[in-house]
């Protein structure tokens, strides 16, 4: 439930693909007149953020003007802000240099190589056409909220009002090293709207629980509201069914990073970081990173040993005994 395990399985296997080199998070938001849309059509919009992120990406560090190579990333998709408000965005974990036609690799350091403002007009421009078409092409729904724009000049005037706005994406610092890179993965990629820590209180018919006032610098504050509030805001964050929200693209993509990534190790000397929890087992993978033997039993000391799922003499239910 709470994602832990997957998560340190995921961050261990992207472990072998990272590199010695910059890296750089990038943050692509899109304005909040567009949410009522986005949430009545969440799998054509959802993939159109992943779109207009990673070609503005592509396309620009392709562009020898300010990079000139194909570069890799990772995009995760969250849908919440602190207050489990919806507030569709993509992280995108950059690497900060490239390789270019001659498979020479090329980066600016410490400086990140894209202007913010031309991403900002590059991805603004790339999602609001995708969103256009899905429109021409009678793709989009529209329920609640979002049900005016049905009409065809007020989802015109919409669309003015999203091209007249300075959209906002932004670039962190750049990180300390691949380790922290490694870290920072954990952290933001299998996160979900709210944490079990954030939730201070509950009664019969409230919850309580931590989030931070952006608009006070963002310290912490605490928020209380229905039960039926705080279900209706959770629930609006669970995704399309089968809907991937971790993406690989270039150097990082599947098909590229066993040749590609394995070509930039040479090219820059640095060590390859070693999964250290490939081929074990849950049990083995539990042991090394919780310290905790689930094949022993608490009360007797005696090992667990787990029964076949499948015998041909009862009806299979896994169990244990010890």
């Amino acid at each position: 439930m709470c994602q832990e395990f997957p998560k340190e399985k995921w961050v261990d296997a992207r472990r072998e693909d990272i590199l010695d080199a910059p890296y750089f998070h990038v943050v692509f938001t899109v304005p909040e007149e567009l949410n009522p849309i986005i949430y009545s059509n969440q799998k054509f919009l959802y993939t159109a953020l992943y779109h207009a992120a990673s070609d503005t990406l592509s396309e620009l560090a392709a562009d020898n003007k300010y990079l000139g190579t194909d570069i890799g990333y990772i995009c995760i998709l969250h849908t919440w802000g602190s207050t489990m408000n919806f507030h569709p965005h993509i992280h995108a974990i950059v690497l900060g240099g490239g390789l270019d036609v001659k498979n020479h690799w090329k980066d600016n350091g410490k400086d990140f190589f894209l202007p913010i403002k031309v991403i900002s007009k590059t991805f603004r421009g790339k999602y609001m056409a995708e969103l256009k078409q899905l429109w021409e092409n009678d793709r989009l729904e529209f329920h609640g909220s979002a049900a005016p724009y049905k009409n065809y000049y007020t989802f015109k005037e919409l669309l003015n009002t999203c091209y007249a706005k300075e959209w906002i994406p932004y670039c962190k610092k750049p990180f300390d090293g691949a380790e922290s890179v490694i870290r920072y993965l954990g952290k933001y990629t299998h996160r979900i709207a709210i944490s079990n820590y954030r939730i201070k209180d509950m009664t019969e018919s409230t919850v309580t629980f931590s989030a931070k006032d952006y608009k006070n610098q963002g310290l912490w504050k605490e928020i209380t509201i229905s039960g039926e509030e705080f279900i209706r805001r959770f629930l609006m964050h669970v995704p399309p069914k089968r809907f991937v929200r971790i993406r690989h693209y270039g150097l990082l993509s599947s098909r590229n990073k066993k040749k590609k990534i394995t070509l930039c190790r040479n090219i820059l000397g640095c060590k390859k970081y070693i999964s250290k929890l490939k081929d074990m087992d849950a049990p083995a993978i539990i042991r090394l990173l919780y310290n905790k033997d689930i094949c022993k039993c608490s009360s007797c000391g005696g090992k667990i040993i787990p029964l076949p799922t499948e015998q041909h003499f009862i009806k299979p239910k896994p169990h244990m005994l010890c």
